[in-house]
């Protein structure tokens, strides 16, 4: 629990200066032309002065409130930089009349006013808080800056719904009827929306968001015991922060930003929008947003459209020919792995067409529709198309997005020319051969389907069971991807009896069972399932139409009366654990090298598609290698997610759980030091999985061979003096490792397990680096391995705030290294990130210690 003292003592510090502040007396002037022209606040913290453009891209100046005498650190601009641009000949002046206006001296022409003209203003004064106050001759509050942001908020600054910041065409404010944090395009397109979860129902009615010193973002209302925690900076709580702030930047992303003592410049701590190519329109009208080895980059979409700033690349790009002087020889030109970008409400209405269509269909009917200019087909098992007919569109490109996209062009297309590489074509020669398999297999997989359920119906076609099951398990329905619903009995005698059980874990046991169309399944009996009916089946729903390569993908499931269970496809061989830690079950079955390395791949991507290409991200918060089950051909798929969504908590606020599980050695530090658990928290457990796949070792082994250090911290000691050999199991053969991959894997999984989130790659990144596509530089110690406290133990949470949910995982290994004490799998918005309390989560490390 946060001790109260310092936030009281800041309190009365603020009404201190409030009440010895410097006042601006009537007829007060502040010159651009004078660098020594400023107004100060009681201890010089705030300046109110004339500083000249901060993006540096200009050579106006800006009648500004800045931090520390530092002109880059500006937190409130008068008008805001896109309305408040003056000359060097410009003045501030606080007129008689009560009015503060910004002039440009040359032509005296009016740039910003204050509009307090006659409103009985006798004074001004810049408090130590940093807000500059008009004020009567009562002292009272005329106008504010505090009241009037431009695009920063402070600590002891309320930002209302009243409210809104401004970046050029990006704007950030409060929703009226939720209260959530909104970023909006142009007024228009709602890009990011977060705030608490539907299960959380509040009347507002005078939401105020604030930033706390100590780096919390706050939600507070009159209807609320006490503040709610939307979002922390990633040094929270680091006594050598001596302000913390919010920013909407120009490039629509909401931020908090520190500035250390003696530091001399700001740091990003926190972003509101993790992948900065999600920010709709970033890289302008028709451009398309990637990323190389140093951030986001924008290009045009081919060599059929040009750039329509040559020197600024987020300006958009336009056509060449235009598609009105196109004589009848229009053409789709294709983008792998591209999306184009569409938020509510461009989805409804005229601007954007939904369906649900294959590949080919997708590309031609936009083709042969007037109004669209672009489509976008997703291969995330939805089958949906998204057609672009507005006037505006925004694209991301990136290796992990299972999606193509179309521009309609005029003539033949012109791709952009490819950064060719031997790696490159050898990778293109793979994925050729891997697809004509794919296809093949496919295709096979679908003919024994055919065979086999005409074969079926022929012979069952008279039972006087086959109008119920037709009924509940028909074979299109399956194969279309929808939840199917069994009855009670049929998973009885599906699973004869509840015979066979496969394990067992806090939603209750998993057994095998054969399905009425010889499907082979995993059948999990719910326990503890409080929802109602229609709440149940929305969520299993949900659920279902989560689809990736690396999923274990949800089947089906039952809801009579308490009984509660859903069906899974079945893995036949298994969890990787088996694999890499040898049983005698699975003695003498070693995983070749170009195993492993798909395995990691395979699982990277399934992570990736949780955090970053779902409706909502889904946080696992159980990444392990138990979780990772391997089908017939040995590809990965992630297992025990999105169940979080089944929880039905008691009380509106808080998510309670008894009986949920979580394994030593794969628990990033932020659990035991009471940080937020976001998708970073994955991360880190996906980099002990990947340091476990090449070396063969559970990563918390400690041994003669390791110098009794526990085996992360022993392989990045031999990784710093350059002996990998010593890392990768010595069960595999040299001849077949390759050891470029080897050792991007190894320093691939010491980026993921840094002890600092912000240090730690997104799972897209990651991806891209166990590709080859992104070169990795020679990562640090991960400080957080050296901690047995974090990786050796369990932790055990009964209480978190409403902005996640939570839900315990899938049945538990029988390994010894898994410890059935409990930890959390949460399935939460990316946008919706919370933190456990403190107190409980220190109680509960103490007993487990």
């Amino acid at each position: 629990m946060l001790n109260p003292l310092p936030f009281f003592l800041l309190f009365i510090t603020a009404k201190s200066f409030s009440t010895v502040a410097a006042d601006v007396q009537l007829g007060s002037t502040l010159s651009a032309s004078d660098p020594n022209s400023k107004w100060t606040s009681p201890s010089q913290t705030f300046t109110f002065t004339f500083i000249t453009d901060p993006s540096g891209a200009s050579s106006a100046h800006f009648a500004a409130i800045i931090y520390d005498n530092s002109p880059n650190i500006p937190i409130w601009i008068a008008g805001g930089s896109d309305l408040g641009a003056a000359d060097s000949t410009a003045t501030l002046r606080l007129l008689s009349n009560g009015n503060l206006e910004l002039r440009n001296g040359s032509s005296n022409s009016l740039v910003w006013q204050s509009s307090t003209s006659g409103r009985g203003t006798a004074s001004a004064s810049l408090d130590d808080s940093g807000n500059f106050a008009l004020r009567n001759a009562t002292r009272s509050d005329i106008w504010s800056t505090f009241d009037n942001p431009t695009d920063t908020i402070v600590p002891s600054q309320n930002f209302t719904r009243n409210h809104v910041l401004r970046n050029g065409i990006y704007s950030f404010r409060l929703s009226n009827s939720t209260g959530n944090l909104t970023l909006l395009w142009n007024e228009s397109i709602f890009y990011y929306n977060s705030g608490l979860n539907s299960s959380a129902t509040v009347n507002w009615t005078s939401p105020s968001l604030t930033i706390s010193p100590i780096g919390i973002i706050t939600l507070s209302d009159l209807h609320l015991s006490g503040p709610l925690s939307l979002a922390y900076s990633s040094d929270y709580a680091d006594a050598t922060i001596v302000l913390r702030f919010v920013k909407l930047d120009n490039d629509g992303n909401l931020r908090i930003y520190s500035f250390g003592k003696g530091s001399g410049s700001k740091t990003v701590t926190w972003s509101a929008v993790s992948d900065q190519c999600r920010v709709f329109g970033y890289c302008g009208n028709l451009g398309i947003c990637g990323y190389n080895e140093t951030g986001p980059v924008c290009s045009c979409p081919s060599q059929n459209f040009e750039p329509v700033d040559q020197r600024d690349s987020r300006k958009g790009c336009k056509i060449k020919v235009d598609l009105q002087n196109c004589q009848g020889n229009g053409t789709m030109m294709q983008l792998d792995h591209t999306v184009l970008l569409t938020y509510p409400p461009e989805s409804v209405a005229d601007n954007t067409q939904v369906f649900s269509t294959g590949f080919q269909a997708c590309k031609s009917n936009c083709l042969v529709t007037n109004p669209c200019l672009g489509s976008t087909s997703l291969a995330d098992g939805t089958g949906f198309c998204y057609q672009k007919t507005s006037n505006f569109i925004s694209g991301y490109q990136s290796p992990a997005l299972p999606s193509t996209s179309f521009f309609k062009i005029c003539g033949q297309p012109e791709p952009n020319p490819p950064v060719l590489s031997a790696d490159n074509v050898k990778r293109d020669g793979w994925r050729l051969k891997a697809w004509i398999v794919v296809v093949v297999v496919l295709v096979t997989i679908l003919g024994l389907i055919l065979v086999e359920g005409s074969t079926w119906w022929w012979c069952f076609r008279d039972s006087p069971k086959f109008g119920g099951m037709s009924a509940q398990y028909a074979l299109l329905e399956y194969a279309s991807g929808a939840p199917v619903q069994f009855s009670y009995k049929e998973l009885q005698r599906t699973t004869k009896g509840f015979k066979e059980k496969l394990g067992a874990g806090g939603f209750g046991a998993v057994y095998k069972g054969v399905l009425a169309n010889r499907t082979v399944a995993a059948v999990k009996q719910l326990e503890g399932i409080e929802q109602g009916e229609k709440q149940f089946r929305m969520e299993v729903a949900t659920i279902s139409s989560t689809h990736h390569l690396n999923l274990v993908r949800l089947i089906g499931f039952c809801s009579e009366g308490r009984h509660r269970l859903l069906v899974y496809e079945f893995m036949k061989n298994g969890s990787l654990d088996n694999f890499l830690f040898t049983t005698e079950e699975h003695s003498g079955k070693i995983l070749s090298w170009e195993s492993r390395y798909n395995i990691a791949l395979g699982t990277a991507r399934g992570i990736t598609y949780l955090h970053e290409e779902c409706r909502d991200c889904i946080v696992h918060c159980d990444i392990k290698p138990e979780n990772i089950l391997l089908d017939e051909n040995y590809n990965a798929k992630v297992s025990d997610f999105g169940l979080a969504k089944l929880i039905n908590p008691k009380d509106h606020r808080y998510r309670t759980l008894t009986s949920v599980r979580g394994t030593r050695g794969y628990l990033a530090p932020e659990w035991l030091a009471n940080l937020p658990i976001t998708s970073k928290s994955d991360v880190y457990s996906f980099g002990m999985v990947l340091l476990e796949i090449v070396s063969g070792k559970r990563n918390f082994e400690v041994s003669a061979e390791t110098n009794n250090k526990k085996f992360s911290l022993w392989a990045y000691e031999e990784f710093d003096k350059g002996n990998t050999e010593a890392i990768f199991d010595k069960q595999l053969s040299k001849n077949e490792i390759d050891i470029e991959q080897v050792m991007r894997a190894i320093q691939v999984s010491f980026w993921c397990i840094q002890e600092q989130p912000s240090q730690r790659p997104v799972m897209g990144k990651v991806v891209q680096m166990l590709e080859g596509i992104t070169d990795i530089g020679k990562p640090p110690i991960p400080k957080g391995v050296t901690d047995g406290s974090v990786s050796g133990t369990s932790i055990n949470a009964s209480s978190i705030s409403a902005f996640s949910t939570i839900a315990p995982s899938a049945p538990a290994p029988s390994s010894s290294s898994s410890v059935q004490t409990p930890g959390i799998l949460s399935s939460v918005s990316a946008r919706n990130t919370e933190r456990a309390s403190s107190s409980l989560l220190q109680s509960e490390a103490k007993s487990a210690l």
